[in-house]
């Protein structure tokens, strides 16, 4: 993490500069709030943990580990976002055509559940090759158009069965030209949309991953043309935020970088080291994203002999990867069959503390408030400290906003509001914010009414506060409304 640190932001809606020196003597209360620690998990949008969202049936009741299902499965209140795979050829099943209706009713059912989804579309996926005998179609998912116009493919050995497979030729021209044109197509619709939490750059490899080390005969494209397929991306998505997969190195990475575009590591905790490769991502101002080597109860039974293992998953090496590489983004557990079900019946109270401690966690430290009233106005200053607590910085700009409010939250009247630049509140940082308020003479004083509290709200946009929206960013505070504005208590 980085050193502790703290800076001042002050603004105010006016000010008084009469000259008071034949005034009576201002009145001056002071209060100060007590401020605890929110009981229990806290979500919060843009960071935190995922389970597979394989499709919209997730989240029919019939599907026993979804959270509408009959197990009443609880990992669901931790995720944040769904995550999963698409088949390139079902998305773009002939040239020019494209098909998204299964995957915008995922991302609608998602929504509806308020999560994102991070996006992957596979080109070819090694997982499905049973023998010599597996039809094509099964695993190889580039479109066959792509195949009648040109682009070349081989055979090579599945090494995890000897299976002889097809194999698309990465650096083939015509496979190039199509993989561009798609992504052209994925950003004209995806773009921005506020549904997509990131997506991945998944051109190349097994799963689209950038390595072929179970495909013995087929090879990676040069890094050049990695790099240009990076380019590519970055030129058509100017919103959403682009992840390079695991297998993504060396000179590669740091291009990658240079673009805007974060890495993802899926070896944590199984291999040493790996979590140490994503702080380079952390360290250029961008989110980190990680799943592990296996599903956690395959994890479980890992023997910890390196080389020629894995390391078996534990407690400590889960909390490691967290902090270690700064996570923002991390599964929970990537098993489809029980959707993070026994993970976590296994781990709840750590599971439930780590929502606090993945991406940012704001809490707040200290509230005052001084209320100076003279024959003149009534000024009241409201000072703050906020702590990110977590181990990254919050990725996306926050509006902080002061409110007059009733006791159930419903604003009156709100103060100045700050704006916190995306990446800009790091973790571990403390900043001192001060809010102003004046109430001109012969007009009651709002703080003085019966009834009326202070409530202080994080927004993701200036359009939602102004409109008088609930903030969808809640703080580390007891006292969250059910609205997620943070009541001050005296």
């Amino acid at each position: 993490m980085t050193n502790s640190s703290s800076s001042s932001w002050i603004a105010a809606n006016s000010s008084s500069s009469a000259d008071t020196s034949s005034a009576a003597a201002p009145d001056t209360t002071k209060t100060t709030y007590t401020l605890k620690r929110f009981n229990g998990p806290l979500t919060n949008p843009h960071k935190g943990f995922t389970v597979p969202t394989e499709a919209a049936w997730t989240f029919d009741p019939g599907f026993e580990y979804g959270p509408h299902g009959s197990l009443n499965n609880k990992a669901w209140d931790l995720v944040t976002y769904g995550s999963g795979y698409q088949q390139w050829n079902k998305l773009n099943p002939a040239k020019g055509v494209y098909d998204w209706s299964e995957l915008e009713e995922l991302l609608d059912a998602l929504s509806e559940h308020n999560m994102g989804y991070a996006l992957r579309v596979f080109p070819y996926s090694p997982s499905f090759i049973r023998d010599n005998n597996t039809p094509e179609e099964n695993y190889d998912w580039t479109p066959k158009f792509v195949y009648e116009a040109g682009a070349k493919k081989i055979t090579a050995r599945y090494k995890e069965n000897n299976a002889n497979a097809a194999v698309p030729v990465w650096d083939d021209s015509v496979y190039l030209y199509y993989t561009k044109e798609f992504a052209t197509a994925l950003a004209a619709k995806y773009d921005g949309d506020p549904r997509i939490e990131y997506i991945d750059v998944r051109s190349f490899g097994e799963w689209g991953e950038w390595h072929v080390s179970n495909l013995d005969g087929s090879k990676m494209p040069s890094v050049e043309i990695q790099k240009d397929m990076l380019k590519h991306y970055a030129s058509v998505f100017k919103k959403s935020l682009l992840v390079l997969p695991s297998d993504g190195y060396g000179d590669v990475y740091t291009y990658a970088l240079s673009l805007g575009i974060t890495k993802r590591d899926d070896c944590l905790i199984g291999i040493p080291g790996t979590a140490d490769s994503l702080v380079r991502a952390y360290e250029a101002n961008l989110p980190t994203v990680a799943e592990n080597c296996g599903g956690y109860a395959i994890m479980l039974n890992y023997t910890d002999v390196i080389p020629g293992g894995y390391l078996k998953w534990t407690p400590e090496r889960w909390v490691d990867a967290i902090t270690t590489a700064h996570l923002t983004y991390y599964v929970l557990d990537q098993d489809f069959d029980d959707c993070g079900y026994n993970f976590y019946k296994d781990n709840k109270v750590l599971a439930d503390s780590m929502t606090k401690v993945i991406g940012y966690n704001f809490t707040v430290e200290r509230a005052e408030l001084e209320t100076v009233a003279s024959d003149k106005d009534a000024m009241s200053t409201l000072t703050i400290t906020v702590k990110n607590t977590g181990v990254a910085p919050c990725f996306f700009d926050l509006y902080l906003v002061a409110e007059f409010v009733d006791s159930t939250g419903s604003a009156l009247k709100q103060w100045n509001s700050f704006k916190i630049p995306k990446g800009t509140f790091k973790d571990n940082t403390s900043k001192d914010f001060a809010f102003m308020h004046v109430s001109p003479s012969g007009e009651p004083h709002i703080a003085t009414q019966p009834g009326v509290r202070i409530a202080l709200s994080l927004y993701e946009s200036e359009e939602a506060f102004k409109s008088k929206k609930n903030p969808t960013v809640r703080f580390d505070n007891d006292g969250i409304l059910e609205n997620k504005k943070l009541l001050l208590k005296e």
